[in-house]
């Protein structure tokens, strides 16, 4: 390839769309990109402001890779695609985990996942006899109430009636699933997406653990699924782990800060962009 043709974007994560992790999210994406140009790429980092409205051919590189999260910008990005960009995350799985669009596919796709359902904020009635947990059906938490526990019908009437307030107009009610919380991190196979390059599980923090036994190679596997199910290379999100064992997969994220992990989590994330934006010069005729 040309210089030209190793030029590449990083787009960092809406500061909205990362309460409390704006650092660690911006820290991943730069340790990516130093990787990618420790490799010949021309990496450029941008806020997504930056990017441009109404680009010519020339403006956007052939390679980009995203953090962000807001509809516009996803669907920008999307046009780019249609119009010869690589990019990983791919737009549609990007807005694949808004959760209106994940629970359809997660149960789908036979990923173990708690009993959800989408329901009108202003509708008020409870869904599920018992506790349960309230969560905006579009983007992922970007402020407290985003996400809410409720022990009765009565909280949850009052959780959706205060979403309704904020003009969210869905919201996804799921069972609560008693156990250990553990996040995960994963990135796609080279050549097998079912079978994960990278993956990582710790226990969620802020939690008395019964730290219930499970085959790590259970959660790899459901975990592996959900990703795909989705269309996500780079992912992360939370599972429980009950006392039997079970796994419920009940997040999953695009991109998330790989925090515990970032250099290790780097390495392997620019590893698959290479391999990605290698095959996609191949196919468009200008590899080296």
């Amino acid at each position: 390839m040309s210089h030209a043709d190793l030029r590449c974007w990083g787009v960092y994560r809406e500061l909205a769309h990362s309460p409390g992790r704006e650092t660690d999210d911006a820290e991943i994406l730069r340790a990516t990109g130093e990787i990618l140009a420790a490799e010949g790429y021309a990496v450029s980092l941008k806020t997504p402001d930056e990017l441009p409205e109404s680009p010519s051919d020339s403006d956007v590189p052939p390679f980009l890779f995203v953090m962000c999260e807001r509809v516009a910008i996803v669907e920008r990005l999307a046009a780019w695609e249609r119009s010869g960009a690589r990019i990983v995350n791919r737009p549609y799985g990007i807005r694949n985990t808004d959760r209106e669009r994940a629970i359809d596919l997660l149960t789908r796709h036979g990923v173990p996942f708690p009993e959800s359902a989408l329901v009108a904020t202003s509708a008020g009635p409870a869904v599920f006899p018992g506790a349960c947990w309230i969560k905006r059906g579009d983007v992922h938490s970007t402020q407290d109430g985003d996400v809410a526990f409720a022990a009765d019908a009565d909280a949850l009437s009052g959780h959706l009636a205060r979403l309704a307030s904020r003009g969210i107009a869905r919201a996804v009610v799921q069972r609560h699933v008693p156990g250990d919380l553990v996040k995960f991190y994963g990135v796609a196979g080279l050549d097998d997406p079912a079978q994960p390059s990278w993956f990582r599980w710790f226990y969620h923090r802020d939690q008395v653990l019964s730290k219930h036994p499970f085959d790590e190679r259970v959660l790899e596997a459901a975990t592996t699924r959900a990703a795909a199910a989705l269309g996500l290379e780079v992912y992360g999100g939370d599972a429980i782990v009950s006392e039997d064992g079970a796994i419920s997969v009940i997040d999953v994220n695009a991109w998330p800060s790989f925090a515990l992990f970032r250099a290790e989590a780097a390495a392997r994330i620019a590893a698959l962009l290479a391999a990605r934006f290698a095959r996609a010069a191949v196919r468009l005729g200008t590899a080296r």
